[in-house]
């Protein structure tokens, strides 16, 4: 394992809260010390379809353990192969997709895909670590995650991260590093190969142009316009990663000029002081939310919903594509925009990874550069049927899987990988983890 920068070296898996999307991705709440013992790892054990007998182990060393090995080895090792992916299930489109890839895995390379939906990513990265505490080093019941931010952090501070493999997938000549920063840099702990990105996320608001032509642009309008329209608005309760989210851009949109602040690794005895402005906004606002704020969608998917049926005048997501992928489904009007707001608006990727402990190695790799494909990704990519930003770089690709993109574009079908407006980086993982804290001590009662 490539060694753990310095200052991240610190960041305690105990804590974790959820993941970045989804995912993109899904949810959390913090692991205690408790659930890693033993008897804790036969209850999880028992509950996931993924869980199997300790291995008594082999002295056969697999491809995916060796660099030398070529691809085709590797192809050849992963057939017949059972691949427990531990992925976000909030989302309909999401699921559809990944049953899809399901179908063609199995008719292309002799793979099983099983699609342990969570709603909470930490669960995974909880059964990662028990397991492997546990000495399964092997055969571990994960053997690829839909991940990013702080669980990828905690698990590439605890080496248990399998890579960096990355560079031998087929598919990563067709990524741009260099001109998609935030393919190296994960809420900025650096990727360094043990993660692949999957997609590419934006924080937009959703509203409906024929019910709201003018919405808020920034969080100073924001707090305007819900004064002028008491119950019109909410957001999702941490640790939702969306309503997290809204938490971190806020906070950074009223803390100009601090971004190295951010960067850096959460000092708590400065934190009552530095986010003190996002909690004098957010006591200001809540009394004009939808239900005075007594209660909270419980997600981002909830919360468009609330739009649809007219209870709130904007939604959001993290996906630029989110109103014309949600009006392809029907699931808003055709009048649906999304944008972004004037002030910034936080930008990351959302990535897959193979625990060091998975059984599955061969075929987890098969299934990464499967999803990396020029005919995964653009499916992927278009709004009927998820609408997620790919992360192929279209000029790199062969022309005949050019042509495949244009398509898609010329019919209106692509979704968008243009960032619209100002960029916020993320925090540290820290930062969201504090954040999160502090807004359930605060109003998590409610």
């Amino acid at each position: 394992m490539v060694p753990f920068w310095t200052a991240a070296r610190n960041y305690s898996l105990m804590g974790i809260e959820r993941i970045g999307r989804g995912p993109r991705a899904g949810l959390g709440r913090a692991i205690g010390a408790g659930i890693f013992a033993f008897l804790g790892l036969v209850l999880l054990a028992g509950c996931n379809p993924g869980a199997q007998a300790p291995d008594k182990g082999s002295a056969k060393r697999f491809p995916a353990d060796r660099p030398e090995a070529g691809w085709a080895e590797i192809e050849r090792e992963a057939r017949g192969q059972n691949v427990y992916f531990n992925a976000w299930a909030g989302d309909n489109r999401v699921n559809a997709f990944i049953a899809w890839s399901a179908v063609e895995l199995r008719r292309r390379h002799g793979i099983t895909l099983v699609h342990v939906k969570t709603q909470d990513t930490a669960e995974a990265v909880t059964r990662i670590v028990a397991e492997k505490s546990a000495g399964r080093d092997r055969d571990g019941s994960v053997d690829l995650v839909w991940i990013n931010g702080e669980n990828f952090a905690a698990l590439k501070a605890r080496n248990l991260l399998l890579g960096p493999f990355v560079p031998r997938l087929p598919a990563a000549e067709f990524i741009d590093f260099a001109r998609q920063p935030v393919f190296s840099s994960d809420f900025t702990i650096p990727v360094e190969g043990y993660e692949a990105p999957w997609g590419l996320s934006f924080f937009v608001f959703t509203h409906d142009s024929a019910r709201t032509p003018a919405p808020p642009r920034d969080f100073s309008e924001l707090a305007k316009w819900a004064r002028a329209h008491p119950g019109r608005f909410t957001y999702p309760a941490p640790p939702d990663f969306i309503g997290s989210t809204f938490l971190k851009q806020a906070l950074l949109s009223l803390s100009p000029g601090k971004a190295d602040m951010f960067a850096a690794p959460v000092k708590m005895e400065q934190f009552a002081e530095i986010s003190a402005p996002l909690w004098a906004y957010l006591d200001a606002l809540h009394p004009f939310l939808w239900r005075k704020g007594a209660t909270f969608p419980a997600n981002g998917p909830a919360q468009r919903q609330l739009l649809a049926d007219g209870e709130v005048d904007l939604s959001m997501a993290f996906n630029p594509s989110d109103a014309r992928a949600a009006a392809a489904s029907g699931q808003l009007p055709e009048t649906a925009r999304s944008y972004g707001f004037r002030s910034g608006s936080v930008a990351n990727a959302h990535f897959l990874a193979i625990p060091v402990n998975a059984k599955a190695r061969e075929a987890a790799l098969v299934t990464i550069n499967f999803m990396l494909s020029p005919e995964a990704q653009a499916r992927k990519s278009d709004i009927r049927l998820w609408g997620d930003s790919g992360v192929l770089a279209i000029d790199r690709l062969p022309a005949a899987e050019q042509a495949r993109f244009a398509t898609l574009a010329a019919k209106g079908h692509l979704a968008s990988a243009e960032i619209p407006g100002p960029v916020l980086a993320e925090p540290h993982p820290s930062w969201m983890e504090a954040l999160e804290k502090a807004w359930r001590i605060r109003y998590g009662a409610n």
